[in-house]
């Protein structure tokens, strides 16, 4: 029987884009981010500049929220993860390696890496139940 760390990890390895939102001093901010899952390291691996108002907010506050979504009108199909975590700055080569595998194109742009250490998930997957939630939360 799969985990719930596994149940997780199993969705956010069959989508591709996050929502994230950040905060900063007197603003908000949402955007859409490429991504990567490793669930060893706990960790999303995005791409971002830093000349946008995200990561301006970021480096004011780490703290983040975000959410993956399955996109369906199908209620007992309907699945998604919300997630908190610690945005910084990516230095693990083995991670980046890993970014450009899944993301080969985005080597052109030469960009910036981050890493979110999630802390917290809430998965909510009707495929179990209508309703059903899994939670994991870092100990």
């Amino acid at each position: 029987m799969k985990s719930d760390l596994d149940e997780i990890d199993s969705f956010l390895a069959n989508h591709h884009l996050m929502s994230l939102a950040t905060t900063g001093e007197n603003e908000i901010s949402v955007c859409s981010l490429f991504y990567i899952f490793d669930k060893e390291k706990l960790s999303f691996i995005v791409a971002s500049s830093d000349d946008t108002t995200h990561i301006q907010n970021i480096l004011e506050t780490s703290s983040v929220a975000g959410s993956v979504a399955l996109e369906t009108k199908i209620v007992g199909k309907i699945q998604g993860v919300q997630f908190k975590g610690k945005f910084s700055p990516l230095k693990d080569d083995d991670l980046k390696k890993l970014y450009f595998k899944s993301f080969p194109y985005a080597l052109a742009m030469n960009p910036k890496l981050w890493s979110i250490k999630i802390n917290y998930f809430k998965m909510t997957d009707n495929t179990l139940g209508f309703g059903k939630k899994i939670i994991w939360q870092e100990s």
